[in-house]
C-alpha cells in the first residue's frame, strides 16, 4: 500500500535543490523518513548553544528565522524550500545561532544519519550542502565556516575543458628567466642568449619587467650597423613589456600575441608590469592549430575593412560567450577571452574611422574605454562609455585639434552603435566636447572632481576612474594615472566622499522576503541586479584600491585579490567579494542571453529557487564590505 503522505513529501522536495538532482527513488526512500512538525509562529526550533539534532530542516509552509547573539539579530530568514539547521551534519557541534517560527510554518526534518549517503554518494548534492551550510555563517565564501560533510570536506571539482575548449587550458611557460640589467651591453646579451639557447632576454629592475629584447631585435639593431655592439640593453629594448598572470590561456596568448604583433610575453607575480617577472611566453610554446576558436576571430576582426563585418564576427563572439557558459568555462577566463575580443572590435572600428578622416592626427591621442568595458566586464552588449584624451598644443591650437578629435569621436561612437553598442543615455562619450579633452584638460576637470566632490563629481570620478586604454598612446593614459593618485594624495578627503557613494545602495539582504524591487516606471517590480548588487561591490573595490594607489588593474574580481594580497587580515573577506562578483557577472550574464537584454533587471518571479539561492549568498558578503569601507573611511550616519 502506498504511503500517500510520503509520497507528497518527495513530491515537494524534488522541486528544490539538493533534491532536485537527486534520483526519483532515492527521494521517496528518503521521504518514508522523514518527520513532518507543525511550528507556531514564534515557537523555537532550535537555540543558540543547543545540542546538535539529530535532523536538518526544509520548511515546508511558512518563514523561519535564524537568529544570533544576545541582540538576537535575525541572520537569515528561511522561507518555502530553503533548508537550515546544518551545523550537526556538517562540524558536529552546538548550534551558533536560533531557529524562531516567523509566522506558523510546516516543516520537513530529514534524518542526517539516513541522508549522509546520498551526499557521500552525489557530489552535487554534498558541495550544494557545503555552501548552504557557509551561507548561514558570517560569510557564505568563507572557507573556515565550511566544516564537514565527510571525514574531510571534499574539493570542489575541476573543471576540466572538453575536447571543443582545449585551447582554454593554461599554458606552459618557461620558469627559468634569462634576464639582464638596463645597463647590460648587447654583446654580453648575445653571448648569455646563445649559451641558454633562448631567443629572448628580458630586461629588469628590481626584478620587474621594463624591457625585452629578442633575436629579431639583435638582427634589426645590431648585425644591421645601426648601434655599435657596446650599446645598453635599454637603448634598443621593446619597452613596454606586455604582461600576463600565470593563468594565461593558449587562446589568451595567441590573441596577445596577433594583437600586439609580438613573439613573446611575459609572465608576472600579478599579471601587470608592476609586479615580479616569473616568467615568459614564446610562439614556439604555442603549439596550437588555429581551429574554431577566438583566435580565428581576432584575426577577421583585424582583416575587416568594413563596419558590417564587424557586426557580424560580433555575433559570432556572443555565440561564443553562450557556449563557454553552457559548457561552465570559468568566468575568469571567459570574460578575458570576451573582454580582449570586443577591445579587438572597438580598436577596428578606431582604425576604420581614422581612415575616413581627411587628415592624420594633429598629436598623439588615446581611446579610452570607461564603466564596465574599462574593468574588462562587458560581457554583453550593452551601451557605450568612453573618452578621448589627446597630446597637449598651444592655445591658438586647441580649438582645431579639439574639433578634429570630435569628429573622429563621431565616426568611432556610430561604427559602436552599427555593430550593437547603444549611445549612453547621458552622452559620456568622446564625442562629448566634456569627454574629448587634452591631456592638460583632463588633468584640470580630474583635480576639480577630487577637490571640490559634489554629488555629480563623485559620480563622474567613479564612471572615468575605471578607464582602460583601447587604441593609442599609452603614455598619455600613464601621465593621467600619476595625476589622479598624486592629487588624490594631496587631497585624502575625497575617499570619504568617494565611500560615501559606495554606500549608497545598501546590501539587499534577504530580499525575498521584503521585495526590494523597482516601484515604478518601465522596470517596474523588478530587481535591479546592477544597482543592488554588483554596483557595492565596483564601488567598493573602485575607492579600495585608489585607497592603495594601484594601477593596471581595473577588474573588480581582480582589484579585490589584489586587496587581499595587500592586506592579508582582509584576505578573507576580499576573496569573497572577488568570488561574489564573479558569481553576479555570470547570473547577469546568463540571464541577459536568455532574454536578449543587459540582463540588468530581474524578475523575480521567473527565478528558479536555486538561482534564488546562489544570489541570496552574495548579499551578506556585499554588507560585510560595505561595513569595512563605511569604518575604513569613516563614514557616518549611513547605511541606516
Amino acid at each position: 500500500m502506498k504511503n500517500t503522505i510520503s509520497h507528497r513529501v518527495a513530491d515537494f522536495l524534488k522541486n528544490f535543490p539538493p533534491f532536485n538532482v537527486m534520483g526519483q527513488k532515492d527521494i521517496e526512500t528518503l521521504s518514508e523518513q522523514v518527520t513532518i512538525i507543525y511550528k507556531e509562529k514564534d515557537s523555537i526550533v532550535f537555540s543558540e548553544t543547543d545540542e546538535p539534532h539529530s535532523h536538518f530542516y526544509v520548511v515546508h509552509k511558512g518563514a523561519v528565522a535564524l537568529k544570533k547573539g544576545a541582540d538576537k539579530r535575525i541572520m537569515d530568514m528561511c522561507d518555502e524550500g530553503d533548508i537550515f539547521g546544518l551545523r550537526p551534519l556538517m562540524a558536529l557541534e552546538n548550534y551558533k545561532m536560533s531557529a524562531r517560527a516567523h509566522e506558523e510554518s510546516i516543516l520537513y526534518a530529514i534524518p542526517i544519519d539516513i541522508f549522509k549517503p546520498y551526499a557521500r554518494k552525489n557530489i552535487e548534492v554534498g558541495n550544494f550542502l557545503l555552501e548552504s551550510f557557509a551561507s548561514n555563517t558570517r560569510n557564505p565564501y568563507s572557507k573556515s565556516h565550511r566544516g564537514k560533510l565527510y571525514d574531510e570536506a571534499p574539493d570542489p571539482l575541476p573543471i576540466v575543458p572538453n575536447t571543443q575548449v582545449l585551447d582554454l587550458q593554461r599554458v606552459q611557460y618557461s620558469k627559468k628567466l634569462v634576464s639582464c640589467s638596463p645597463g647590460t651591453s648587447v654583446k654580453s646579451i648575445a653571448k648569455k642568449m646563445t649559451e641558454k639557447n633562448v631567443g629572448a632576454m628580458l630586461v629588469v629592475k628590481d626584478k620587474m619587467p621594463i624591457g625585452i629584447i629578442t633575436d629579431k631585435d639583435l638582427r634589426n639593431n645590431i648585425v644591421s650597423g645601426k648601434y655599435p655592439i657596446t650599446t645598453k640593453a635599454s637603448e634598443i629594448m621593446i619597452s613596454p613589456v606586455i604582461t600576463y598572470d600565470k593563468n594565461l590561456t593558449i587562446t589568451q596568448a595567441q590573441m596577445a600575441m596577433m594583437k600586439s604583433n609580438i613573439s613573446h610575453l611575459c609572465i608576472t607575480k600579478d599579471g601587470t608590469p608592476n609586479s615580479k617577472a616569473i616568467g615568459i611566453l614564446s610562439k614556439h610554446d604555442v603549439m596550437v592549430a588555429l581551429g574554431n576558436n577566438p583566435a580565428v576571430l581576432i584575426k577577421a576582426i583585424k582583416r575587416s575593412k568594413k563596419i558590417k563585418s564587424i557586426k557580424r564576427i560580433r555575433k559570432s563572439v556572443t555565440h561564443l560567450l553562450q557556449d563557454y557558459l553552457d559548457q561552465n568555462i570559468p568566468l575568469t577566463l571567459t570574460t578575458k577571452i570576451i573582454s580582449e575580443l570586443n577591445d579587438a572590435c572597438v580598436k577596428q572600428i578606431i582604425k576604420l574611422s581614422l581612415a575616413e578622416m581627411p587628415d592624420k592626427p594633429p598629436v598623439n591621442f588615446a581611446w579610452l574605454a570607461l564603466g564596465s568595458q574599462g574593468r574588462s566586464e562587458q560581457l554583453l552588449q550593452t551601451d557605450q562609455d568612453n573618452a578621448l584624451v589627446f597630446d597637449n598644443v598651444p592655445e591658438e591650437k586647441l580649438m582645431e585639434t579639439t574639433d578634429y578629435f570630435l569628429k573622429l569621436a563621431k565616426i568611432v561612437n556610430k561604427g559602436l552603435f552599427d555593430i550593437g553598442y547603444d549611445y549612453c543615455p547621458a552622452e559620456m562619450m568622446a564625442s562629448n566636447p566634456s569627454w574629448c579633452l587634452s591631456l592638460e584638460e583632463w588633468k584640470k576637470t580630474i583635480a576639480q572632481w577630487i577637490i571640490n566632490p559634489g554629488t555629480d563629481e563623485v559620480l563622474l570620478s567613479s564612471i572615468f576612474f575605471d578607464y582602460n586604454i583601447t587604441y593609442g598612446d599609452a603614455s598619455l593614459v600613464n601621465q593621467l594615472s600619476e595625476h589622479i593618485f598624486e592629487t588624490t594624495k594631496k587631497y585624502p578627503i575625497f575617499y570619504l566622499h568617494l565611500a560615501s557613494g559606495a554606500l549608497q545602495n545598501p546590501s539587499p539582504t534577504g530580499f525575498f522576503r521584503q521585495l526590494l524591487v523597482e516601484q515604478d516606471g518601465e522596470h517596474k517590480d523588478t530587481f535591479d541586479l546592477k544597482r543592488r548588487a554588483l554596483m557595492p561591490l565596483t564601488d567598493a573595490a573602485r575607492v579600495l584600491i585608489l585607497s592603495h594607489s594601484v594601477k593596471s588593474i581595473n577588474s573588480t574580481a581582480e582589484r579585490f585579490e589584489k586587496l587581499a594580497e595587500l592586506e592579508p587580515n582582509n584576505e578573507e573577506i576580499f576573496m569573497a567579494c572577488s568570488y561574489a562578483t564573479r558569481a553576479l557577472l555570470k547570473f547577469r550574464t546568463k540571464q541577459g542571453l536568455l532574454h536578449n537584454d543587459s540582463g540588468r533587471y530581474i524578475a523575480i518571479d521567473k527565478l528558479t529557487k536555486e538561482e534564488r539561492i546562489k544570489l541570496k549568498r552574495t548579499f551578506k558578503t556585499i554588507k560585510e564590505i560595505q561595513e569595512l569601507v563605511s569604518i575604513r573611511f569613516k563614514v557616518t550616519n549611513l547605511l541606516r
